[in-house]
């Protein structure tokens, strides 16, 4: 773990594009001894690998919507951490339809799950279990001094869309899941020490499409709903955290990430970074990040 209260690794900052460099939407929050993923997309478990974390200590899930890119890795979690050695539940909080999802997934797996559990490996039962809530606004889990809010961001007809507010020993981490500009984020989001923030750079994502033959108007929806780096920008300025992040980063090829830098600045003159795979951000009195080698 970390002298610091909170720990956070970005384990994929990326989108539905298979890049290597930027893995699918998932984040690790370590706090009191406990690991809880927030969504989980494609690579996840690679990403775990790489930094050590045994998948037997990964069971708390936690989904800000079911965008496909979110949680395509959850399949691959669930049942690897159990072939791995996980012997309890595997638990996971999200938005209506959580529960069907993952009631549909036992049903999927079902001939992999009897012939290991029953015939063949014989193992624990309790491992493969799962333990699924459908969560509203509000506090969705409480437990050894870890407390963490949901709380409603706009994704446009992606309806209920989640963030995340974890709090811990008087440090707080705030995820913003996929949304456009939020008023209710930045209520959640006051005093946060860690803003992590989605964005997306219109001209890049533009441009990528066009290149590919699609539709324009289609870009326009997409862009929509998501938040542009100025009006990220003024949300950092109303939040005002010790450190932002950018995470989930729309239309990241090509000179995005410049995109992204040049329109934060001119309406955010504080601290942000954009965050690449494998970050690692301290939240302590101070609030550091290491960039992967």
């Amino acid at each position: 773990m970390t002298d610091s209260p909170i720990k956070v690794t970005l384990l994929g900052t990326g989108t539905p594009i298979p890049l290597m460099r930027r893995f699918g939407p998932s984040t690790l929050v370590q706090a009191a001894d406990q690991n809880f993923v927030f969504d989980c997309g494609r690579g996840a478990i690679q990403r775990l690998e790489q930094i050590g974390l045994s998948f037997r200590a990964v069971d708390k899930f936690f989904l800000t919507h079911l965008h496909s890119d979110h949680v395509v890795g959850i399949p691959d979690l669930w049942l690897s951490g159990w072939v791995m050695g996980r012997e309890v539940p595997f638990r996971i909080w999200g938005p209506s339809g959580t529960t069907g999802m993952m009631g549909h997934l036992e049903k999927a797996y079902q001939a992999d799950i009897h012939v290991r559990r029953d015939l063949d490996e014989k193992f624990a039962p309790e491992g493969i279990e799962v333990s699924a809530t459908d969560i509203e606004q509000g506090v969705a889990y409480e437990e050894n001094g870890v407390q963490i809010t949901a709380f409603d961001v706009d994704h446009g007809h992606v309806k209920p869309a989640f963030g995340y507010r974890i709090d811990y020993e008087g440090r707080s981490v705030v995820l913003s899941g996929d949304t456009r500009y939020s008023k209710n984020l930045i209520e959640h989001a006051q005093d946060a020490d860690l803003l992590i923030h989605e964005v997306i750079a219109p001209e890049s994502v533009r441009a990528r499409r066009a290149a590919a033959g699609r539709d324009p108007a289609e870009s326009e929806r997409i862009i929509q709903h998501h938040t542009t780096p100025e009006e990220v920008g003024v949300i950092f300025s109303k939040v005002k955290p010790k450190l932002a992040v950018y995470s989930h980063i729309v239309g990241s090829i090509g000179a995005a990430e410049e995109e992204v830098d040049a329109g934060t600045r001119k309406t955010y003159s504080g601290r942000f970074e954009i965050g690449e795979d494998l970050c690692v951000i301290d939240v302590g009195d101070d609030v550091t990040i290491k960039f992967p080698d």
